[in-house]
């Protein structure tokens, strides 16, 4: 088991609990808002269309060849049309600043994002780096440049 070192940030409420596995087979931790002190009793409200920058109250320490996957919840999509515009984030093992998630509502009514919520998980993904060569062509294959729609519909 990859080990990911956690520390608090400076305004963090810390009685909150860790990012963590909710099942055995879970792939990724539930990360949780950990709102500015001034927001904790009422939340910070998205209408529809809103979108906002949630602390999480955490900096990660990533090992190299490594990064971490933010990732919406289905429920809260399904649920509210809560989503995370720039899904997956990605957080390089390079990175030491504080954990946000960009979350935007989609749904029809306002939402209400309550200090402690679950708001996104996040996956730990191996990272594989290429080098890049310039080539006057490249191999065929039967699909060749065909893009979007290319290969049918059904």
């Amino acid at each position: 088991m990859t080990q990911i070192t956690l520390a608090w940030t400076d305004e963090a409420d810390q009685s909150l609990p860790l990012p963590a596995y909710q099942t055995d087979g879970a792939a990724g931790a539930d990360l949780r808002a950990n709102l500015p002190e001034a927001s904790r009793r009422t939340g910070i409200a998205l209408g529809p269309g809103e979108r906002a920058l949630i602390p999480t109250g955490l900096r990660l320490a990533i090992p190299e060849g490594h990064e971490i996957q933010i990732r919406p919840r289905s429920g809260l999509a399904l649920r509210h049309g809560l989503i995370l515009p720039n899904a997956p984030g990605t957080i390089d093992s390079d990175y030491r600043g504080p954990l946000g998630v960009i979350v935007m509502n989609l749904g029809a009514e306002a939402f209400s994002i309550e200090h402690g919520l679950r708001i996104a998980q996040m996956v730990l993904a191996p990272v594989l780096r290429a080098s890049f060569v310039v080539s006057a062509s490249l191999d065929d294959t039967p699909r060749g440049s065909g893009g979007f729609g290319s290969t049918g519909t059904t």
